[in-house]
């Protein structure tokens, strides 16, 4: 049954480089919502806190027909793109990547925000009444005690992306080399008779992926909350 074969080597490949950009791309995004919905009252906020936790209710497919419609030729955002910089992100590894990246969002964003509340007010409190500037507050108090929550979150937000499905078939199809990531790879040899020891490689190597970033991340978790609560 093993070893891996070219092109499911090549599948690995990509599915981890896409799920590394995805990642990296929302873990920023993910910070500032966290911080926001964590720090901030003002109207509004049980909204956004519901448009960022969007992606865990909806079907997946949907997510991927709505990015269909945002990324498209004439969706508002892909025809700006190809207007200005001649760029498309469908049927791309890149748009893979936004996809992915969609489907994580929420649970990074929930593992940060439980990380920055669990940050004591006080201390923050207390640097601002020894003349500490919010910035310089934000820098030296509360990113480093909620450290351990953004490395949880993008692990977390990793291994969402690893096995995501649903939006990104919908959205940037099934194309080798490109677009074909583990679990969409999974889906292709599942059609095809006597591609049974595929899809069993690919399922492991999925499910190892997985459960490698799952342990990290409820580690990092225990760490940060001393034992008495989970990220998951």
């Amino acid at each position: 049954m093993w070893p891996l074969t070219p092109e499911e080597i090549e599948t690995l490949r990509l599915s981890l480089k896409v799920s590394l950009a995805a990642t990296a791309a929302i873990l920023p995004i993910a910070f500032a919502l966290a911080y926001v919905l964590a720090r901030k009252r003002f109207p509004g906020r049980m909204l956004l806190d519901a448009l960022v936790h969007l992606p865990l209710v909806i079907p997946p497919v949907v997510t991927g027909y709505l990015l269909l419609l945002l990324f498209g030729r004439n969706g508002p955002v892909g025809a700006w793109l190809d207007s200005w910089f001649g760029l498309t992100v469908m049927f791309r590894w890149t748009g893979a990547a936004i996809a992915a990246g969609i489907m994580a969002l929420p649970l990074v964003v929930r593992a940060i925000r439980l990380s920055i509340e669990a940050v004591d007010g006080r201390l923050e409190g207390a640097a601002r009444t020894l003349g500490a500037s919010p910035l310089r507050t934000f820098a030296t108090i509360t990113l480093p005690l909620s450290f351990p929550g953004v490395i949880a979150g993008a692990v977390l937000g990793f291994a969402k992306s690893v096995g995501e499905f649903g939006a990104t078939i919908t959205f940037v199809s099934n194309i080798p080399g490109e677009t074909r990531t583990l679990s969409v790879a999974v889906y292709s040899a599942l059609q095809v008779p006597g591609a049974e020891a595929s899809v069993v490689r690919l399922a492991v190597l999925s499910v190892l992926l997985s459960i490698g970033a799952l342990i990290v991340s409820e580690w990092l978790a225990r760490r940060m909350t001393g034992g008495r609560s989970h990220v998951l």
